[in-house]
């Protein structure tokens, strides 16, 4: 291969819900729309835990390849010779089991967040993967958003300052007028079988935004994990329906907070009319970004001396025109992930392994002090090949 050929990573495809279609449809996009050139994604195999025509069905429904192969389990998948990465999209319940799967194989992962459903799992992941010599991401998306990697380089830079506080939301008003929420039991959002909640799948972006601007921006050497205070309010089904965590950096003065919930929005009205959504905030200004925390597209930087007059910088996604505009911004940590193959890393520094289980155990903390328990099928850090998270199998 010549040096200015793209390197291509062949990706598989467990499971085939709505984040996998996302996902994929960012894979097919074409990488010169993002100004990418060295490097490119094909899809060569999907697989669906309860039938192959499911994942047939998929690869159709999303203009993939007709070349890609069609799964009917997750065993054939991480058995194919053809997949370079496993893209892990099942819930956070079936993570680990899934990865485990993955890695056992001797497969790279990239695995939807959060990345598990404990912190021991977490750290089981961290030493399979290291053990078996892979590479092994947690899908936390925005982290590889142009405007973060441009957020951290002003607060690394000493745009404003020393960095002490930061404060992120990310809710949802989901409340019915009758006391409930907008959510059948049995949905991923309020169900404990699948790790349901507000933390584990809204908190972690209020998290991300606390950790990559309050711990990631630590030095290597001086690094300080967070004493954790959290607070949770339960909903009916026994999930968090609303959580506060407050994380303390005492050798760094620096204090984060984190909220999260289903029944109060942070953006009410869909235009940022509330204001930001995170806040950053130094000894010679703050960084204010525009929600939703998960897929920001603006910021601004306020200033003492600012007068008032403060620029917004937009920070849009590329779209591809070939692809009927397709673009959602999920393809910036899949070209983070084939950077690391290709270089033969096993992790990435933007999200090392250290800091992902650093992350789960201040959610482990939070859950434990807000009084939710999940059942032992999903918090078992005991890998079994044939678990039904894996088969699908009741």
């Amino acid at each position: 291969m010549a040096s200015s050929d793209p390197f291509t990573i062949k990706w598989g495809i467990l499971a085939t819900g709505g984040i996998a279609t996302t996902f994929c449809k960012d894979l097919l996009t074409d990488p010169l729309t993002r100004d990418v050139s060295d490097i490119r994604h094909e899809i060569v195999a999907v697989a669906s835990s309860s039938s192959a025509d499911r994942a047939a069905s998929f690869i159709k429904a999303i203009d993939g390849p007709s070349s890609a192969k069609a799964y009917g389990s997750y065993a054939e998948l991480v058995a194919d010779p053809n997949v370079d990465i496993i893209y892990v999209a099942t819930p956070h319940s079936h993570h680990f089991q899934n990865a485990m799967l993955c890695l056992d194989a001797g497969k790279n992962v990239l695995c939807e967040k959060a990345l598990t459903v404990t912190a021991a799992q977490a750290k089981k992941l961290v030493e399979t993967a290291r053990a078996k010599g892979v590479f092994l991401m947690e899908a936390v998306w925005t982290r590889y958003f142009p405007l973060s990697i441009k957020i951290r380089e002003l607060i690394t830079s000493g745009a404003i300052g020393d960095v002490y506080r930061t404060t992120a939301d990310l809710s949802f008003n989901s409340s019915q007028e009758d006391g409930s929420l907008n959510f059948d039991n049995s949905h991923r959002m309020v169900n404990p079988d699948l790790a349901g909640g507000a933390l584990l799948d809204l908190g972690i972006y209020s998290l991300t935004w606390v950790f990559q601007t309050l711990y990631l921006t630590q030095s290597e050497k001086d690094k300080e994990a967070p004493k954790v205070t959290a607070a949770s309010n339960l909903y009916s089904t026994g999930a968090d329906e609303q959580t506060t965590i407050i994380v303390q950096f005492p050798k760094h003065k620096r204090m984060g907070i984190a909220t999260t919930g289903l029944r109060a929005a942070t953006d009410p009205d869909g235009q940022n009319s509330a204001g930001a959504a995170i806040r950053i905030q130094g000894s010679k200004g703050e960084i204010q970004v525009m929600g939703p925390a998960y897929r920001p597209l603006q910021y601004k930087v306020i200033k003492p001396n600012s007068g008032g007059k403060v620029e917004v910088v937009d920070c849009p996604i590329p779209t591809d025109p070939k692809r009927d505009n397709w673009g959602h911004g999920m393809f910036w940590e899949a070209d983070e992930a084939a950077r690391c193959v290709r270089d033969g890393k096993k992790e990435s520094e933007t999200l090392p392994w250290t800091e992902s289980i650093v992350i789960m155990e201040t959610m482990d903390s939070a859950l434990q002090q807000g009084g939710v328990k999940y059942p032992e099928l999903i918090t078992s850090d005991v890998f079994d090949a044939n678990s039904s998270l894996n088969t699908g199998q009741k």
